[in-house]
């Protein structure tokens, strides 16, 4: 246990303490007493500066996690699984502790991805699509969001799965790409992607804190479905970069990583009317393009 606590105001842990979650801070330190989980001591001054008590941790050292048992109301797991295995291991380290008498959580939101859908063929995705994961990296997604569940409804609380695609923001952008000249698919092999702006994100994992239905998953994306090379094209265009060469899937194979030819096998539309409804969350940043004028715009301003 962590002593410290703010009486009358709800206790919330972060697992995952990166970009995303730091975006939410000014509104989740409104609104609850924020504990961040972090490995390294430089993390930890980041996070008190931002608001949110540092706790000690690490998901790959379960003596280190013990800590946490009984310490929060509310779970925002912004935490990926680990590189290998078909299982997300550290997911199966946390609920071990949190799901100890002493336990006490009302609310979990899990930052999921919606390359658990697998490859859909351009297909419209809504969430009552069933999952197929292709890739191992999906595989431990759904493994994670499966225990989740069950951890959810053994101890009585909400679960709201967050499934995100491309997460973009100024400071995260694939321009080495572009400067490299790798290249997209041509246009009739092309797949279709999906975005969604870092801080739209952020928003939407707060909201989800305090809305949506007990077991709910939601697409989280914005209102854009460009091909990829449509999109590389865009912010070539907005950078001031020549537009990527376009091959062919072979061609492409020789040339690039299998992971970034993972993302290159998938090809799906992200519905977000969910998200919409049940959350009332409308994206900032509606149009991809919007977004890439932001960051454009951002990082002039930073002389970047």
């Amino acid at each position: 246990m962590i002593d410290g606590i703010i009486r009358g105001m709800d206790r919330l842990l972060i697992v995952g303490s990166g970009d995303v979650a730091l975006r939410a801070m000014p509104w989740l330190r409104q609104r609850f007493r924020v504990y961040a989980l972090v490995r390294r001591p430089d993390a930890a001054q980041h996070w008190r500066a931002a608001g949110a008590m540092p706790v000690p941790g690490d998901l790959d050292d379960p003596a280190s996690l013990r800590r946490l048992a009984g310490l929060a109301d509310a779970l925002l797991l912004c935490a990926p699984p680990a590189d290998t295995g078909v299982d997300d291991v550290r997911l199966k380290r946390l609920l071990a502790v949190l799901q100890t008498p002493a336990g006490r959580l009302r609310r979990i939101v899990y930052v999921s991805t919606s390359g658990v859908y697998g490859d859909c063929q351009g297909e419209r995705v809504g969430e009552a699509r069933r999952v197929r994961p292709q890739s191992a990296r999906a595989m431990r997604r759904v493994a994670a969001e499966t225990r989740l569940r069950a951890f959810a409804i053994a101890q009585g609380c909400a679960l709201r799965i967050l499934r995100a695609p491309g997460i973009y923001a100024a400071e995260r952008l694939a321009l080495a790409r572009l400067t490299r000249g790798d290249p997209v698919l041509r246009q009739d092999e092309d797949v279709f992607t999906n975005h969604v702006h870092a801080d739209d994100l952020a928003r939407a994992a707060g909201l989800a804190l305090f809305r949506g239905g007990a077991l709910r998953v939601f697409n989280v994306c914005d209102d854009s479905a460009l091909p990829m090379g449509d999109y590389y094209d865009l912010m070539a265009d907005l950078f001031g970069l020549p537009h990527p060469p376009r091959a062919t899937r072979a061609e492409c194979l020789a040339r690039l990583s299998p992971l970034t030819m993972s993302f290159m096998s998938e090809s799906r539309r992200l519905d977000n009317t969910r998200i919409k409804r049940e959350l009332r969350w409308l994206p900032r940043y509606a149009q991809v393009r919007d977004g890439l004028l932001a960051a454009r715009a951002l990082r002039e301003q930073q002389g970047s």
